[in-house]
């Protein structure tokens, strides 16, 4: 059964969610009235759906067919996730079309988009997304130690584990010269490393492990320099062989993105190391790898009620543990360290509206506040509308992940306004 052609309609018994966000390239604001044009990608010119982005640049949620479950939660030759072809136009925009999206039955699938202006003559190129990494056949990663000596002039250049804001991605193996490389803020490298190298229908545990695995080794690329020190002007690669899957322009996962937003500043360590670990890892069905974590194997242990440590130590033993870098970069003030919610008032108070005022002269859905240090039902209602737009649980009370959501997206915001 193929799940690319178009008569998935018919075999697939389940349905998974699509939304798309469209952003200007220039500027990274959202494109209100853009036209997305949905098809099977085995069928590309036959639409299925056509819809038109709101305020935030975003498409209502949209069900679409799927393979069962089932396929993405145990090891088969049956591709588990739908392929989608999207078409997406704006007024004053190149035409941008994105192929092989993937949408997995109960999830939520975010596809971002970006248009090119008119007025930079830019012919963009179709978008084409591979297979998944436990789906297609990928070159398995080649061992490294997971601590890296400390003892050889130069190899460490950083003194604290910090959070950076971005990653410079070399999209291929590091000795390819001809491979191009893309500034990635750092949140999102993890949303599109995790969302191409697991499914987001396992368990929230096996999910979160796999994050931390994930982040744990990114920041050790970070915190050891470890290309720059071989001469390379880039902090990580796209190959499976040496680092994880990045793909450009690929969708994401709401289930995925939700819990990097929670644990974006963790990172695994062993007693007496500095820096963050090496986490290797492999699929444990057609690669296996001692002492390694098995991905399809941690889908297992969190199936069992295993937790995310658990699932950790089970493959690389009792003395890792979860610690927390103490900086994250860009970030123009840290999370109080509480919950903000109604009757919260001071200085953070204050800061966070002032923030959500000036997303909100690009997100007009979100109502504008008045800045009075209040934690009112203003600012609740403000904020509740910020969560809605960007993905998180509509609660209103600004908990960590709100809290530097926010502030990630102030920063972008205001950065472009400065570079204006």
């Amino acid at each position: 059964m193929n799940y690319r052609l178009k008569n998935q309609a018919v075999d697939a018994p389940d349905k998974g969610t699509l939304q798309v966000d469209v952003t200007s390239a220039l500027n990274n604001f959202p494109i209100s009235g853009a036209t997305v044009a949905i098809s099977y990608t085995g069928e590309p010119d036959s639409t299925i759906e056509q819809v038109t982005t709101d305020s935030s640049g975003q498409t209502e949620n949209l069900e679409l067919a799927t393979p069962p479950l089932e396929y993405s939660l145990q090891p088969s030759e049956t591709m588990p996730y739908a392929e989608y072809t999207l078409q997406v136009s704006a007024p004053g925009f190149e035409t941008q079309v994105v192929s092989g999206t993937e949408v997995l039955p109960g999830v939520i699938a975010i596809q971002p988009v970006r248009l090119i202006p008119l007025e930079d003559r830019e012919n963009p190129q179709p978008i084409v997304i591979p297979d998944h990494t436990l789906y297609g056949i990928y070159p398995a990663k080649m061992p490294e130690a997971e601590i890296k000596p400390v003892g050889e002039t130069g190899e460490i250049v950083l003194s604290r584990v910090v959070v950076p804001e971005t990653v410079i991605v070399h999209d291929g193996v590091p000795t390819d010269t001809t491979a191009q490389n893309y500034y990635v803020p750092y949140r999102d490298y993890i949303k599109n490393v995790a969302s191409s190298e697991i499914y987001a229908t396992w368990p929230e545990s096996s999910i979160t492990a796999n994050v931390l695995a994930i982040m744990s080794f990114t920041l050790n690329r970070v915190y050891t320099e470890w290309y720059r020190n071989k001469g390379y002007d880039f902090t990580i690669t796209s190959s499976t062989a040496f680092d994880h899957k990045w793909i450009f322009g690929r969708n994401v996962f709401s289930e995925i993105s939700v819990i990097v937003d929670d644990v974006f500043a963790n990172y695994l360590s062993r007693p007496d190391v500095k820096q963050p670990i090496l986490t290797q890892y492999c699929d444990g069905r057609r690669v296996q790898c001692p002492n390694w974590m098995s991905q399809w194997g941690s889908s297992d242990l969190g199936a069992q009620g295993y937790s995310p440590i658990e699932i950790l130590r089970y493959y690389y033993g009792d003395d890792m543990y979860i610690n927390t870098a103490e900086q994250v970069a860009g970030i123009p003030s840290s999370w109080p360290g509480y919950d903000l919610d109604i009757g919260a008032s001071g200085d953070k108070v204050r800061q966070l509206q002032e923030q959500l005022n000036t997303v909100a002269s690009v997100y007009s859905a979100i109502p504008s506040l008045v800045v009075d240090g209040i934690y009112g039902q203003n600012t609740k209602d403000a904020v509740r509308e910020f969560q809605n737009v960007f993905g998180l649980p509509q609660t209103g009370v600004t908990d960590y992940r709100t809290w530097y959501k926010v502030s990630q997206i102030f920063v972008g915001i205001t950065r472009i306004a400065e570079l204006d």
